[in-house]
């Protein structure tokens, strides 16, 4: 008898349907960061960051902007 070099792969015994695929990858989808504004500007910015426009962490001046513009 000759001896068959094959290999074997795992191989769905059915098709996955499109909805239990698309249910499994639900959890794959971007999320929006969440925001909140700054109290000295009003500019959106993420929470417990400088707010980069104005430079202003908890209502207090954190780094000194100078507009040379």
């Amino acid at each position: 008898m000759m001896k068959l070099d094959i290999q074997m792969f795992a191989v769905p015994f059915r098709k996955v349907s499109k909805t239990r695929k698309r249910m499994r990858r639900s959890h794959n989808a971007m999320e929006i960061p969440g925001m909140t504004k700054c109290s000295s500007c009003g500019e959106m910015i993420k929470p417990h960051r400088v707010c980069p426009k104005c430079g202003s962490y908890k209502g207090k001046v954190e780094v000194v902007k100078n507009e040379a513009a």
